[in-house]
């Protein structure tokens, strides 16, 4: 089952932070500069993780990941947005090459 996570960062330092965004891109959608929804199984979120631990300075930045529950149920109705909408979610398909 895939929930949906709000990803937020911050990064100190300029070229990690630059790492971190790209990880995030493969992950999800961005929602501000630092702030991502993902739509993740189990798996795919112990993959982020590893990957954002092997970047940040544990004693330097942060990374918080929200569980906003079953992306079908609770996880879509989660945000309330005032101004511009979010765009919609990018189709994520596998690649094969």
């Amino acid at each position: 089952m895939r929930h949906r996570y709000l990803v937020a960062y911050d990064v100190s330092d300029p070229a990690r932070l630059r790492r971190v965004f790209k990880i995030m891109n493969g992950y999800g959608d961005a929602l501000q500069y630092s702030v991502f929804t993902c739509d993740l199984s189990e798996v795919e979120k112990w993959k982020l993780k590893a990957a954002l631990l092997n970047v940040i300075h544990h004693d330097e930045d942060r990374v918080v990941i929200v569980n906003l529950g079953p992306s079908g149920g609770r996880g879509t109705d989660a945000f309330e947005y005032l101004g511009r909408q979010e765009a919609a979610p990018a189709e994520r398909e596998a690649v094969i090459v």
